[in-house]
């Protein structure tokens, strides 16, 4: 029992739970969206009262055309929602950080005895030695 508390407490499987839940009202919304506001602007066009009830009949066989159309429109909008607000922010924002410049360094390796002394040491704190590089790029 305590490994499965120390699991469902996890941070992963809270947020998941929370993103879920998220995201089926978020799906409830459009579906609202789809089924009050679009239908009826798209059933006007074909001036019947009510577009998910458009269907025809093969042999005995209902096809129900207005119910496909509203739930191919309903995910239609989620996946471009998503897309948008989740998934084009976050590229942008893995690629920002991907393309950060260095930070400058602050030390660098003694050409004697290779300890970390700081960037502009002429002599080395651990061997003594003088350091050529520093002392080019102060003449410089």
């Amino acid at each position: 029992m305590e490994g499965f508390k120390k699991f469902i407490l996890r941070g992963n499987v809270v947020e998941l739970a929370v993103g879920i839940t998220v995201g089926a009202a978020f799906t409830g919304i459009v579906t609202a969206l789809v089924k009050d506001l679009i239908t009826p602007l798209i059933a006007a066009v074909f001036k019947t009262p009510d577009f998910s009830g458009i269907s025809y009949t093969i042999n005995g066989s209902r096809f129900a055309v207005g119910d496909f159309l509203n739930a191919l429109i309903s995910f239609v909008i989620v996946a471009t929602s998503v897309y948008f607000l989740v998934v084009l922010p976050m590229n942008k924002f893995i690629e920002r950080m991907k393309n950060r410049k260095p930070v400058d360094p602050t030390s660098k390796k003694c050409t004697e005895c290779l300890s970390e002394i700081p960037i502009a040491a002429r002599r080395c704190s651990f061997c003594a030695q003088p350091q050529i590089e520093a002392e080019q790029n102060a003449i410089v």
